[in-house]
């Protein structure tokens, strides 16, 4: 895409997220979903397919390119993001990463049209942050596979078309436990596959999060996503995933962080006491130049860290350092949005109520800032031991 193209996207998708998804924001929260009309207007605009490339019926955005959409979807609600940001990250990630070519053309195409909704099965209720511990089983059956257990905190699970499910389907003692795990191609509506009720979640309204059960699921062997040669390549496949998923959500964060910026700057330069603006107090001021300060930061971190990304020269420790900074950066900005806010800022309805929720979750979902800290340093020191 070149630049004016990109300009273009990017300005249609800023009128839409101001135009049409803020005005939503109250109504996504009180009803916890995302209107028909809005999902439809994604689907229309290609946003169900921007990372997916074009041979498969994409966008096909860089990563340099896909972090400056990325900021602008960051402005509202992160369930506008989270409807289709599973097609195009971890998800529709397993397919270009791992898939063989016959699935990337049988699943791609209809992940970027928003025909289906794919979702990412890694989590298990005792495997989260470390997911070669998980304990889904898919043990042969002939020539088929049958898969058994439970994920956990799934995304887009009450509504996914299909599930990219991560079990186990080896146990050599001699290797680490990470080699025996493989992903497969799950469809919704497969017999012993049952979608459990939907998350009560303190933040995100809209974003729908389930577990997952199966109970003896018979898959063929084109489920095996990489067919015979993706047999014990699962995990490697969705650390891959996961590195692109970190840094898409270190630029929502930005975006986020200046929403928020937005907000507060508006309300301090507004609200009056004693006769004067707020924001002609030194310490409101202080508040407010920490939070443009690290979110300009933010927004240069993410930049460099895609950058990296594409030229390939750093696929691991940049992307989790840029999602570990932002998604803490972020936490932040919302505290100072709503201290700035005063009583008004705890009151549901206002919006830095409602973002001091929301963005929580980034420091935990797809991968802790405390497993960040370990890839940022153990990849760091294996390049100095290199």
């Amino acid at each position: 895409m070149d630049a004016t193209e990109l300009s273009d996207m990017l300005a249609a998708v800023r009128r839409f997220v101001r135009d049409t998804v803020v005005p939503a924001e109250d109504e996504i929260e009180e009803t916890d979903a995302i209107p028909d009309r809005i999902r439809k207007a994604c689907k229309d605009m290609g946003l169900y397919g921007f990372a997916i490339p074009q041979r498969y019926g994409g966008i096909g955005l860089t990563a340099v390119e896909e972090v400056e959409l990325a900021m602008e979807l960051g402005w509202t609600s992160p369930a506008l993001r989270s409807q289709f940001g599973t097609n195009n990250g971890i998800a529709g990630h397993v397919l270009l990463e791992g898939g063989t070519e016959e699935q990337k053309q049988e699943w791609l195409p209809r992940l970027a049209s928003g025909e289906v909704v794919a979702s990412f099965a890694l989590t298990e209720p005792d495997a989260g942050s470390d997911a070669s511990a998980l304990s889904t089983r898919a043990v042969r059956d002939g020539d088929r596979w049958l898969l058994t257990g439970t994920k956990r905190f799934i995304t887009n699970a009450p509504l996914a078309d299909v599930f990219m499910v991560f079990a186990r389907t080896g146990d050599d003692p001699g290797l680490p436990a990470s080699r025996g795990i493989s992903a497969f191609l799950v469809p919704a509506g497969t017999p012993g596959l049952v979608v459990a009720e939907r998350d009560h979640k303190m933040g995100q309204a809209g974003s729908w999060t389930a577990d997952v059960h199966l109970d003896g699921v018979s898959v063929g062997p084109d489920a095996l996503i990489g067919g015979p040669d993706g047999l014990g390549r699962g995990f490697v496949t969705a650390m891959r995933c996961l590195a692109h998923g970190r840094l898409h959500i270190a630029a929502l964060c930005v975006g986020m962080a200046q929403r928020l910026v937005d907000e507060q700057v508006t309300y301090a330069a507004g609200r009056r006491q004693g006769g004067r603006a707020i924001a002609t107090h030194q310490l409101v001021q202080a508040m407010i130049a920490d939070s443009v300060t690290e979110t300009r930061a933010g927004r240069a971190f993410v930049r460099e860290a895609a950058a990296g990304y594409d030229d390939g020269s750093d696929t691991t420790v940049g992307p989790s350092a840029a999602k570990y900074f932002c998604s803490e950066m972020v936490g932040r900005v919302a505290d100072r949005a709503v201290q700035i806010h005063g009583g008004s800022g705890y009151i549901r309805g206002v919006p830095v109520e409602r973002f001091y929720r929301d963005v929580r979750l980034f420091r935990i979902y797809e991968g802790t800032s405390q497993i960040q800290q370990l890839v940022i340093a153990r990849g760091t020191l294996a390049a100095v031991a290199s």
